[in-house]
């Protein structure tokens, strides 16, 4: 059987079986992009790479937590490492604490970058979803902006976001609330657009 032909959700069902091969297939797909995402948290390779392991291990040991019903795999595993990396680095110190605020007006990759040389198929989608994030990204209000790329891209919790900015909790939490509806909004309105041209 071809693996790599078979859907996210599907491997999921087969790994839920402890197929082997389902979760090579997936860890082939996925292992860089964890990756990458772990290492835009934590800064430091070595530990982006104990994370990768912890994740691809949580999905091994309980692809049950995974629910096809609530949304994509992809969306659910890079949701996983992310809050994996914020506990590796919070574990590790608590230096960004003391570290400046970036402008909300940064320009900076909103998606991981990998090495994506070996695969142009995958530089090519990537790139495209970069720049949809990207555009999406600069139709936020500044404040919304700016919370989601704390919490999403710099790893912070919303409570450390609050502290950093000065803002009630209640705040941030509503801001990163509304920024992420506009931009799934946006997001789904291109992907229509896209369907249908």
């Amino acid at each position: 059987m071809d693996y790599t032909a078979l859907r996210d959700d599907e491997l999921m069902v087969r790994l839920g079986g402890r197929d082997l091969a389902a979760f090579e297939a997936l860890y082939d797909r996925y292992g860089d992009l964890v990756y990458s995402v772990s290492l835009r948290v934590v800064g430091d390779t070595y530990v982006a790479e104990d994370v990768t392991q912890d994740v691809f291990m949580r999905v091994w040991r309980r692809p049950d937590q995974f629910d096809a019903q609530r949304g994509k795999f992809v969306t659910w595993l890079l949701s996983v490492a992310r809050n994996r990396s914020i506990d590796h680095r919070r574990s590790q110190s608590r230096r960004l604490r003391h570290e400046t605020l970036p402008s909300a007006d940064d320009d900076e990759d909103l998606l991981p970058a990998g090495d994506e040389r070996d695969d142009p198929a995958l530089a090519a989608v990537l790139s495209d979803e970069r720049g949809a994030v990207r555009r999406a990204m600069e139709a936020l209000p500044p404040e919304q902006k700016l919370a989601i790329q704390l919490a999403y891209f710099g790893g912070l919790t919303q409570l450390e976001i609050a502290n950093k900015t000065g803002q009630p909790l209640g705040t941030i939490k509503t801001r990163i609330r509304l920024g992420m509806q506009k931009m799934r909004a946006a997001l789904e309105d291109l992907r229509k657009r896209d369907v249908s041209a």
